[in-house]
Order: C-alpha cells, then structure tokens, then sequence
C-alpha cells in the first residue's frame, strides 16, 4: 500500500505516535485532525498541526484504517524460506519521509537466520543495517520498526537489529529503482 495523498484523518481515539524526524514518542488525542502524507509497509506518516508523525500499523484504527494482516509461515519451513519471508519484511519498513523501503535504499547489510538454540522450532534472526545519515533521528525508530516486523513472522523467537556505520551508507549501495525513484542516478 502506497500513497502520496493528502487523505484527511481524525484520530478516533488516542494514539501513540512518532514525531519525524526527531523520533520522540508522544500521544495524538482523539479528535485531532491532520492528513495521511504517506502509507507504506502498513505504517502511516500523517501531518498534523505543522508536524510529521509516524503512526504504526497496529495503531491504524484509530485513522480508521486497517492494521495490516497476520504473517502466514507454511508449516515446517526451513530456514530459506523463513530468511525470503524476512526480506519480504524488511521491504515493509520505510524511513517516514522516504518513500523507498530500508532494503531497496541500501541500508541492510546483512541478515542471518539461525535455530534457537533453547527453543526447539523457533529462530533467532540477526540484521545489520545502517542509515543514510548517522545523526538521523529516526535511527531508533527505524530499528525498531525493523525488530517488531521481524518479530512478527511465524518461529521468530527474537530479532537482534544492530546499527553499524562501516562501511559508510553511499547512494551506490540504493536499488537502481531506487535511484530512479528518488533522481539520485
């Protein structure tokens, strides 16, 4: 789900939010106005009141939308299939402002899939990401959407997102579409 729009909103009910880019947590009230500036991966940048704020997917009720659906797993999948389920995530984070998920703008560096070693059937997942700028102050914000997201997939005991800044991020490490999409060709 994508959108550009100016889709007016009126929170239905308090709500947890991030204010972009500063990535403090505050709480919208019920009633306030704004509109929906971007939708992607299930979470929402909204304006309100002359700020950004991103609200997750699990709070889409409360701008009347639908949270995103369950992850489904196949019973007894292996470690392939739950690493391509765990790409499959990661495309679903978005820094609030960018409209290019982490993985297409270059800032996953690695990622494992191994058994848990205590828990027989479930996984433990480990990432390596960065950001386009070390003094971003949606780093946290991103790292955890990224945790929670993984977390979520069918035999994810735990997601271990560690944020490194070597080597640097550079715009050669985007996605050709990615590049495309934001004229940095």
């Amino acid at each position: 789900m994508y959108s550009r729009s100016s889709e007016p909103v009126r929170f239905e009910r308090d709500c947890a939010a991030v204010l972009v880019p500063q990535g403090e947590a505050v709480t919208l009230p019920a009633g306030s106005v704004g509109y929906i500036t971007q939708a992607l991966g299930g979470s929402f940048t909204v304006f309100v009141e002359g700020n950004l704020f991103r609200i997750a997917g699990r709070d889409a009720d409360a701008i009347g939308k639908e949270p995103p659906a369950p992850l489904q797993l196949a019973e007894g999948a292996d470690d392939e299939a739950v690493e391509r389920l765990v790409w499959k995530q990661l495309r679903t984070c978005f820094d609030p402002e960018i409209p290019i998920n982490v993985v297409d703008l270059g800032l996953v560096y690695t990622v494992e899939v191994r058994a848990h070693d205590s828990r027989p059937g479930d996984r433990l997942v480990h990432v390596d990401m960065t950001l386009t700028a070390p003094g971003c102050g949606m780093g946290d914000v991103l790292v955890a959407d990224v945790r929670d997201k993984l977390e979520l997939i069918p035999t994810v005991a735990e997601a271990d997102v560690d944020l490194v800044f070597d080597p640097p991020w550079n715009r050669t490490m985007m996605s050709e579409a990615a590049r495309l999409e934001t004229g940095m060709f």
